[in-house]
């Protein structure tokens, strides 16, 4: 009597063997998942696709003890929800519900921005479990295209505003609190050794094995928010890091990973942090128009007192995009509102930590920056009297700026001013493994060019990495 329903139910069964399913046996097992669980989970992402499904307990046992398997998507479904599950992608033929030579699914390329909670970590989860692999990094050319998604879906909708969590072991304060001290540290190191340091170059491994996990634990709504939050702040991180060592095309993807979680953390100063982040990409990566239209979202999207220092440095960004496109009115007015919001979140107690950098000592770096760029180098030197960021916490901040002022010299023509700075920077970066540093002392190599015959400059040249 029994048999015939399930029978009925299971009629998506194809493949009958006598032997167990060892793999699918082994997984279920390193899943922690009952078999009723496994077969909730694939009927509702059944259902998500828009297909009927009954699997039960009983279907579970006849894929693992009677070598049994579903039909297609039956397979692609038992993948996904393990993959969820054990936080890494589990291909069908892991299962051993498909011939082994059957093309496993591709990797999550990363760019993808999920609709839903649930998926949004197994997209993260399977991005970050190969990002270091050398194929992928060497077939994934930065395209500024890639960020139209995610910036439209997150101005559509910048908070998911819904709770979801897993079902493995409980998580609570303290491992969000043990996620966001690991950004901490990471953020620090990156502003005095550069994004090609040892210590940054660990973040994809911790998001993978630690932050991943922790997102498929089981915890109440507001640990799921710090979770999210805090790995969010990672995943930013992970990008920056990168896009510093010179890795655009795998900035860019942790940088979408970073957008969907700060989403999903219903974060949404964060979120507009992690805009802003990736605009900078865009802007140092020859789009400076799309920079404007990704900052201006921040600026607009997000608001309340957490949010003063996040707009603040939107405006900035923004000022930065106005200067390379030669809109020097543009970028004044955008330079003189990120001053204003700086004076107002420094320091409040409700801005967030992670943008303590934000003072008037960044106002005034990037000011020098912009003028440079707006070809006003006696403005750019008027504005570099002002305050410097301390040199020993923010020590790739301090060279590069000082490389800049070197560039603004060469470009008044100050032959001896130019090389005294170029020199100082070199010294400070010294102990800084950083592209984006060595792209400003690019810069400042090729406005000295035309004195190249010229005794000090020539000496400068020869130390000054080469374009």
């Amino acid at each position: 009597m029994n048999d015939a329903p399930e029978r009925l139910r299971d009629a998506t069964v194809e493949v009958r063997a006598t032997e167990p399913n060892e793999r699918l046996i082994r997984l279920l097992e390193q899943s922690g998942m009952s078999r009723k669980a496994l077969a909730k989970r694939v009927n509702e992402l059944a259902g998500e696709r828009g297909l009927a499904r009954s699997y039960t307990h009983t279907s579970v046992a006849n894929w693992c003890r009677r070598g049994m398997a579903p039909r297609s998507p039956g397979p692609q479904l038992i993948a996904e929800a393990l993959s969820e599950r054990l936080a890494r992608r589990v291909t069908v033929a892991e299962t051993g519900l498909a011939a082994a030579s059957d093309p496993a699914p591709p990797f999550a390329d990363g760019l993808g921005f999920a609709r839903t909670k649930n998926a949004a970590l197994t997209e993260a989860a399977d991005y970050w479990s190969h990002v270091n692999r050398r194929d992928f990094i060497a077939g994934a050319p930065f395209a500024i295209g890639a960020f139209t998604t995610p910036f439209l879906r997150w101005l559509t909708r910048p908070a998911d505003l819904e709770h979801a969590c897993g079902q493995g072991p409980r998580v609570g304060v303290e491992e969000a609190g043990e996620l966001r001290r690991a950004a901490e540290e990471v953020r620090h190191w990156d502003s005095r050794y550069g994004g090609g340091s040892w210590r940054t170059a660990s973040v994809p491994a911790r998001l993978f094995t630690r932050a991943a996990s922790l997102l498929r634990g089981t915890y109440p709504e507001r640990v799921g928010s710090e979770l999210f939050a805090a790995t969010s702040q990672l995943a930013r991180l992970a990008g920056w890091t990168a896009f510093d060592a010179g890795m655009d095309q795998i900035a860019q993807r942790h940088f979408v990973q970073a957008l969907r979680l700060a989403r999903a953390a219903d974060d949404r100063p964060l979120g507009g942090y992690v805009l802003t982040t990736m605009a900078m990409q865009a802007l140092l990566r020859g789009h400076p128009h799309e920079a404007v239209d990704m900052t201006q979202g921040a600026y607009e999207r997000v608001g309340g007192p957490a949010a003063v220092s996040v707009r603040g440095f939107a405006k900035l960004i923004e000022a930065r995009a106005h200067a390379r496109l030669g809109d020097a009115a543009a970028a004044c007015r955008c330079l003189a509102a990120a001053e204003t919001l700086c004076a107002r979140g420094h320091g409040a107690p409700e801005t967030p930590e992670w943008m303590d950098f934000f003072g008037h000592g960044r106002i005034v770096t990037d000011a020098v920056e912009i003028f440079r760029d707006l070809e006003q180098p006696h403005v750019a030197l008027r504005w570099d009297r002002m305050t410097a960021l301390p040199a020993n916490r923010f020590t790739r901040c301090h060279g590069m700026r000082l490389a800049i002022v070197g560039t603004a010299h060469a470009q008044r023509g100050e032959l001896d001013e130019a090389v005294h700075a170029g020199r100082h920077s070199l010294a400070v970066l010294r102990s800084v493994d950083s592209e984006r540093a060595k792209e400003h002392l690019r810069t400042l190599r090729v406005h000295l060019a035309p004195w190249r015959s010229a005794p000090q400059v020539r000496g400068l040249l020869a130390e000054l990495p080469a374009a």
